[in-house]
């Protein structure tokens, strides 16, 4: 059977090149003393021993947890394998973790994703595919947007004959603050090309995510 190809249009890579494009960043300075601002709205003294570094440690941090803004998914998924024996089946790595920031309260939203593609021309090493959510997840965002940012970013560069992801997680906005439920699993879901256009596709990919550990 014959298998349309999704369309990889301009706009596409258009949308994947604008997530590469850093914000111009303040200086460590300047963030210091946003954090020391910080502390004391929250009724703290920023010159208390305690806190008296956290400025710096946060800085620190934040270089960390928010590194995804300074990395390439391009490069991730530049490199792919031809010498695959004619394999063209599915090829899904599920329980990625990821440890993310809503970009609404910045605090943290963390889970698993679980990602599947059918190769098109070779595939990628699969540490790939968990690099390629890091990018993402270390930014600030929302889920439905981290879904469709890293599912986007593979069908741009790798060019799969289909792709699927799910992303389950917690979010501390919904957990610690506000309506205080926590132990609320969000669901999102995405599909493109084979996956999008056969129900049975879709199936087999829920059957291999929830299958036994």
């Amino acid at each position: 059977m014959d298998v349309k190809l999704p369309n990889f249009d301009a706009k596409s890579k258009k949308t994947a090149q604008k997530l590469l494009k850093p914000n111009k960043r303040p200086s460590k300075k300047q963030m210091r003393e946003a954090v020391k601002t910080l502390i004391a709205y929250a009724g703290d003294d920023p010159t208390r021993e305690g806190v008296i570094d956290s400025p710096k440690r946060v800085a620190k941090a934040y270089s960390e947890l928010f590194a995804g803004y300074e990395q390439d998914p391009k490069q991730v998924l530049s490199k792919t394998f031809q010498d695959i024996s004619d394999y063209n089946d599915i090829v899904l790595l599920r329980d990625i973790a990821f440890y993310s920031h809503c970009e609404h309260h910045l605090v943290p939203f963390f889970g698993k994703v679980h990602i599947a593609y059918l190769p098109n021309e070779g595939i990628v090493g699969l540490s790939k595919l968990a690099r390629l959510v890091e990018i993402f997840a270390r930014r600030l965002q929302t889920q439905e947007n981290l879904t469709a940012q890293i599912i986007e970013a593979l069908n741009t560069y790798l060019e799969p004959r289909g792709a699927a992801i799910m992303v389950e997680a917690e979010h501390m906005c919904m957990s610690m603050r506000g309506v205080r439920a926590p132990g609320a699993t969000t669901l999102t879901q995405k599909f493109t090309g084979v996956f999008a256009e056969e129900k049975s596709e879709r199936e087999r990919f829920f059957a291999l995510v929830n299958g036994a550990r």
